[in-house]
């Protein structure tokens, strides 16, 4: 994983990127025309089920889906349960962060990992307790929003070649649970991180202990090595700091309406198409992305502490993710 090159490509990427720019786009847009557009920022976090299991044939990818589409919507509804206490928020943080590494671990779920599960649950808490949306409404636009993503998923079953595939059982497609050395070591870094940056936040800001965790999440990713901890804490905390500087020249144009719903779209295509090349460059528009959608949401975006305060919780958050790495035993050299 290199700052000044970018790995081979991996076969094409721009149908999963066409999904998720219609997942996170087409809800603010239809939202917006229908006069609530918080509401289609809600939906649009659904927009995360797509992102799993996306190189499979999408007759399997029909049976990962819903399941990963109650996770989310399981993880929303903690953290709307519990936004009314800071307290419980950061006990809720260590506990989803925890419980979502042991199934996708455990069950070899694959890239994005753990991740999208704590940001949802800390977004969830974050939104409801700052906004003055009903927490009923709140999960049903969500959840809303998992089933359209899930149907744009669904789309390529229209043609018949794509209906003719075999599904594979469920059981082979997420195998388990079981965990290997590696999987245990990667379970425990979560568990570190999530415990260290939960109390890191209670001194820094308890409301931002779910950005501290959910980077350093980021950092561990799947991969069970010594280095790739370090290289993607390093990706984290640079592609953080250039995405920033996007957001506030985005942010200057006080994007709303149809033409935000165009440029979230834009930023989740372009963000797919990279992010299994180069992470450091994909973060340069994942983190303009997630400002300005949670921005949007609680009626934040433009907001430059806000933006300054995301890359002091990224920086101790991919330090942490980033220094766990060394409970990997380093890599032994070919030949010895």
């Amino acid at each position: 994983m290199s700052l000044f090159a970018f790995a081979p490509s991996r076969g094409p990427r721009w149908p999963l990127a066409l999904q998720a720019a219609l997942g996170i786009g087409v809800p603010v847009a239809v939202m917006t025309l229908l006069g609530q557009p918080a509401l289609g920022y809600i939906a649009a976090s659904g927009a995360f089920t797509v992102l799993y299991v996306g190189s499979a044939p999408t007759v399997d990818r029909a049976r990962v889906l819903p399941l990963i589409a109650a996770g989310l919507v399981l993880s929303a509804a903690s953290g709307v349960l519990l936004a009314g206490s800071p307290w419980l928020v950061s006990i809720g943080v260590i506990v989803v962060a925890v419980v979502s590494a042991a199934l996708a671990f455990g069950f070899r779920l694959g890239p994005p990992g753990p991740l999208f599960f704590v940001l949802v649950f800390g977004l969830s808490a974050h939104v409801v307790a700052v906004s003055d949306v009903s927490p009923l409404v709140y999960l049903g636009a969500l959840a809303a929003g998992c089933v359209f993503s899930y149907a744009v998923a669904m789309a390529p079953l229209l043609a018949p070649r794509t209906r003719m595939k075999s599904a594979r059982r469920l059981s082979t497609l997420l195998p388990g649970p079981t965990l290997d050395t590696g999987a245990r070591v990667l379970l425990l870094r979560v568990a570190i991180v999530a415990v260290v940056g939960v109390l890191l936040g209670l001194v820094i800001d308890p409301a931002r202990t779910y950005w501290i965790v959910g980077s350093a999440v980021a950092v561990i990713g799947v991969a069970a090595a010594r280095r790739e901890a370090f290289q993607r804490g390093l990706h984290r905390m640079l592609g953080t700091v250039a995405g920033t500087g996007v957001y506030a020249v985005l942010a200057l144009l006080h994007p709303s309406g149809l033409w935000l719903a165009l440029l979230l779209a834009a930023l989740q295509f372009t963000i797919e198409l990279v992010v299994v090349r180069h992470y450091a460059l994909a973060l340069v528009f994942i983190t303009p992305l997630v400002l300005l959608l949670t921005g949007a949401a609680t009626g934040e975006i433009g907001a430059m502490d806000v933006a300054g305060e995301r890359i002091v919780d990224t920086l101790v958050g991919a330090a942490l993710g980033a220094a766990s790495g060394l409970l990997h035993p380093r890599a032994v050299p070919e030949g010895r």
